[in-house]
């Protein structure tokens, strides 16, 4: 019987919000490489793990899952008031995500999997991965997208924007940059740095 070829290499795909990371990933997806959307996974995990859900209501003291899903209006109140209480939820969640990531990765047979996480870096994620790309595009533009996405107001999108790592200091620390502006084409980008993976495996 042949052994399953294991993916033995792994980018993560990050950017602030309203940069177009779902975008740039599904490209990704129609090339065949598989995405692990972190932030949507641990919304799962944050309702079906047993560890966490036990931690997350040892933290609040109290229970924040009264009809069986966890009450994130109530959580958002308990992080936004108290550093401390979100760095714990952060402990607590974060090396739980990072475990699912590597049994997902297991699973795959392609030549390289993806990581897409908004907070690659300040969770310690940009560990697991073997190379970054950062996507960015200019604030009016990003602003425009989570306004019409999320319907909130410009000032809530500028202080989400002013509470995440900035693009000069994530595309530092990358090995790949996407300008995701309307401007912009990002296919030819995104199949260059497919090609430059596929060639780095293959040599």
């Amino acid at each position: 019987m042949t052994k399953a070829i294991r993916p033995i290499m792994k980018l993560g795909i990050t950017g602030g919000i309203g940069s177009g990371k779902t975008s740039v990933c599904r490209v990704f997806s129609i090339l065949g490489i598989p995405v692990f959307s972190a932030d949507p996974e641990a919304q799962k995990i944050m309702n079906s793990d047993e560890r966490v859900i036990r931690g997350i209501n040892d933290i609040a003291n109290r229970n924040l899952y009264p009809a069986g899903s966890l009450d994130r209006m109530q959580l958002a109140q308990l992080i936004f008031n108290d550093a401390e209480i979100l760095q714990k939820v952060n402990s607590l969640v974060h090396p739980i995500v990072f475990e699912y990531f590597n049994r997902w990765t297991m699973s795959q047979d392609t030549p390289y999997v993806i990581m897409e996480a908004a907070i690659l870096f300040e969770s310690g994620a940009a560990n697991l991965v073997d190379r970054v790309a950062t996507v960015f595009a200019p604030e009016e533009e990003r602003i425009a997208r989570v306004t019409r996405r999320n319907k909130l107001s410009r000032e809530q999108v500028l202080e989400r924007i002013r509470n995440q790592m900035d693009d000069e200091t994530r595309m530092k620390m990358s090995d790949y940059v996407i300008n995701n502006s309307e401007n912009e084409m990002i296919i030819p980008v995104i199949l260059k740095i497919h090609e430059d993976l596929i060639n780095h495996l293959n040599s």
